[in-house]
């Protein structure tokens, strides 16, 4: 058994398979997806799981060298955006939520939780850990 709390096969082999500077996006579930990208369907219900579960559990795993958020979120979610920042990650990047979702169609994987908060969406960039 792994010793990390993830467990979800298809995030551990994304994560394992990321090479420095590689992203993927945690998504709530009205962020579209880009064709072509691939989706990681998490979503159960509203609410479930939640974003900042999915995102806590992600960072178990994975190295972050920084990561982007829409301008939104500190406007309209400022809440959430406020779990975030306390999370201590790297390199805080903004932008509009409509160049963030361009932003998205380069990513490795869309991670879609079943998170209803509006702009609750972060694209998290793979680090190195040597």
């Amino acid at each position: 058994m792994k010793k990390t709390p993830l467990l979800n096969i298809a995030l551990s082999q994304l994560i394992a398979s990321l090479g420095h500077g590689d992203s993927i996006v945690i998504g709530d579930a009205g962020l579209p997806v880009p064709p072509g990208v691939p989706l990681i369907d998490l979503a159960l219900t509203r609410g479930v799981p939640g974003f900042m579960d999915t995102l806590q559990t992600v960072l178990a795993e994975m190295h972050v060298e920084h990561h982007v958020l829409a301008d939104e979120l500190a406007q309209r979610s400022p809440q959430l955006a406020q779990q975030v920042g306390l999370l201590g990650l790297a390199g805080k990047q903004t932008l509009p939520h409509e160049e963030f979702k361009r932003r998205t169609q380069q990513a490795r994987a869309v991670i879609r939780t079943g998170e209803f908060t509006p702009y609750a969406n972060i694209i998290l960039i793979s680090g190195v850990t040597f």
